[in-house]
């Protein structure tokens, strides 16, 4: 009789085969690649279906509270001494029946409330997979262009692993993202330009020898980084006693979380961890009308993306150029979804709501994407009559500029009961 003692299990080698583009379908190794050589389009991690299939849900729920329960679905970090990260993850799902009833919803309502994560955002999730690949593949540098929540992630994953960073921002960024990256001590560099041009940069220096030894996060590792936004999915599933919810808000800058999400719940279909709700899952995205190229291109009926220089409050989400928005547009498409985006006066309501009716503070991105859900209801695009998680991404404390003046004391007065009683806070 052969021994199995020492075999491997399903979460102690790592699913991924390779690299595949989404555009062509050519096929490359697992290295620091981010575009097809063939076509130039988008890669993405191709898994080995077998292995992907020994995951079960206990070996699931017997593992650690964090995104590496799991391991056995990522492309990396399976040894948990090869892990580079924050061990994000397991972050609440909040139900709202309060803003359901302000919107109009009567099916039950989720928040995924993604900014109890270490540095308070979904972006530790994307970095900890995508530092734990780099890690292994050699890099001894962490990098990347951000709006502002993947710099935080990045300087801080690099601090706790003692190794240096530098990452990128637009030179506006709100003051307190800023703060929130310098204060982990790597390099801070701010170009005078958009988002847009910071990652253009970053993709001109990720080819310069000065910079071989340096793993930019969303450009020669992306196709690991994306991979980790999957978690998303996973943990709705897990948390909702391994079910799908039928309906999903998603916000979108480059488009890529909500293809992510959408890929964690076929994932989980076709390996027989869950079962697809009765007539599917629907996705739906939410931007900025300041920066709203993808809304704006399913809206004309057309998947050709147009970029856009970005405006508005919600600088989270302002990428003129969304890498991944063609592929969103085919995901809410196929899913019989739609997209929306909100004003700055809509997103500073839809921060005041969800806080006002869940307790939860968003920044601007969960703001635009309550607003965008009130939309789709209001619109009809949405059926109230089904479940409905949305994501906050992002913690209201780094934006605290964009409501700033609209909340402040009810009453100010002396420190007397005469005080009190003039503000008739004494009836």
């Amino acid at each position: 009789m052969t021994s199995t003692v020492n075999a491997p299990t399903a979460t102690s080698v790592s699913p991924a085969k390779g690299l595949v583009c989404r555009a062509c379908g050519a096929e490359y190794p697992l290295v620091a690649q981010h575009a097809c050589y063939e076509c130039f389009g988008p890669l993405e991690v191709a898994y080995d279906q077998e292995l992907l299939a020994r995951v079960t849900r206990e070996q699931i729920e017997a593992g650690p509270q964090n995104i590496w329960r799991y391991a056995g679905l990522l492309p990396a970090g399976q040894d948990p001494a090869t892990r580079v990260t924050l061990d994000p993850g397991l972050t609440p799902l909040v139900s709202a029946p309060a803003l359901a009833a302000a919107i109009g919803l009567r099916a039950p309502l989720w928040v995924k409330d993604d900014s109890a994560n270490p540095t308070h955002s979904f972006k530790d999730r994307v970095v900890s997979v995508a530092l734990t690949a780099a890690r292994g593949l050699g890099f001894t540098r962490f990098a990347c262009a951000s709006t502002g929540n993947l710099a935080n992630s990045v300087a801080a994953h690099a601090a706790r692993a003692g190794a240096p960073s530098i990452v990128f921002i637009p030179y506006d960024l709100e003051q307190g993202k800023v703060v929130t990256t310098a204060v982990y001590g790597g390099e801070l560099v701010a170009i005078e330009g958009s988002y847009d041009d910071v990652n253009r940069l970053c993709g001109e220096l990720v080819e310069t020898d000065e910079f071989e030894d340096t793993a930019f996060v969303n450009v020669n590792v992306r196709p690991f980084y994306a991979e980790g936004s999957k978690t998303l999915g996973y943990e709705v599933a897990e948390q909702l006693g391994w079910r799908i919810p039928a309906q999903v808000v998603i916000p979108m800058a480059s488009g890529e979380l909500l293809t992510k999400v959408d890929k964690a719940f076929a994932e989980l279909v076709e390996i027989g961890l869950v079962e697809a709700p009765e007539g599917g899952w629907t996705v739906f995205g939410a931007q900025s009308a300041g920066c709203n190229p993808i809304a704006t291109a399913l809206h004309g009926g057309t998947d050709e993306i147009t970029p856009v220089k970005p405006t508005g409050i919600a600088k989270s989400l302002n990428i003129g150029d969304p890498a991944a928005g063609a592929y969103a547009i085919e995901a809410v498409r196929r899913t019989g979804g739609w997209m929306d985006y909100a004003d700055d006066d809509e997103i500073r309501a839809g921060i005041r709501l969800l806080a006002e009716t869940t307790g939860v503070f968003a920044e601007t991105a969960g703001g635009t994407t309550v607003a965008v859900l009130k939309k789709l209801v209001e619109s009809g695009k949405l059926d109230p009559e089904k479940e409905t998680v949305v994501y906050n991404t992002g913690e209201g404390l780094k934006t605290l500029d964009a409501i700033s003046e609209l909340v402040g004391p009810t009453h100010t007065i002396k420190p007397s009961l005469k005080g009190a009683r003039e503000a008739g806070l004494l009836g």
